[in-house]
């Protein structure tokens, strides 16, 4: 277990990456709407080179970064990284969204390619609804993820369960005269 101001800096440090991962990914949808709607050529170019470097600089590191802090804080706490369910379930969240985002960086550097390429041309030849849905996707995702951090719904795994068992016997055990 952490001491109590580690275990709170810990948690601000992953409240931090998180919040900030969403926030990035807000960006990225209001600009993947730009691109989807802009008839201007050069602002869509313009958009998916943006996108790519916002992909690259911000929402790769934070998504990491949320998933290592993540797992720091389950380790660290009382909840456990496998104890509960809620916590299972946001672990395997947090590294679908990594994973995913990780592989669709591949297609936002396509894009960013195929808008150097275009120069500036005719905006309805880059339009893709591809990072729009991709960012409404994952806001939707890690808003579930954030519902269950403050709801924390009960119901512990096996693993749990067994784990206070054996720590209730150890008390006991250290308890009796």
């Amino acid at each position: 277990m952490m001491p109590p101001r580690v275990r709170k800096l810990a948690l601000v440090v992953h409240i931090v990456c998180s919040v900030g991962w969403i926030g990035a990914i807000a960006a990225s949808l209001a600009l993947a709407i730009v691109g989807l709607v802009s008839t201007d050529g050069e602002l869509v170019q313009g958009v998916y080179l943006v996108l790519q470097a916002l992909g690259w600089t911000v929402l790769v590191p934070f998504s990491l970064l949320s998933l290592a802090t993540g797992i720091i804080q389950a380790l660290g706490t009382r909840w456990g990284l496998f104890r509960h369910y809620w916590v299972v379930i946001k672990l395997v969240m947090n590294l679908f969204a990594s994973t995913i985002l990780l592989l669709y960086m591949q297609t936002l550097t396509a894009l960013a390619d195929a808008a150097r390429a275009a120069g500036g041309g005719d905006a309805s030849t880059m339009a893709d609804p591809s990072p729009a849905v991709h960012s409404g996707a994952a806001i939707a995702l890690l808003t579930v993820a954030a519902v269950l951090s403050v709801y924390k719904p009960a119901g512990q795994t096996a693993y749990g369960m067994r784990h206070n068992r054996i720590s209730s016997t150890a008390a006991k055990a250290g308890a009796a005269p």
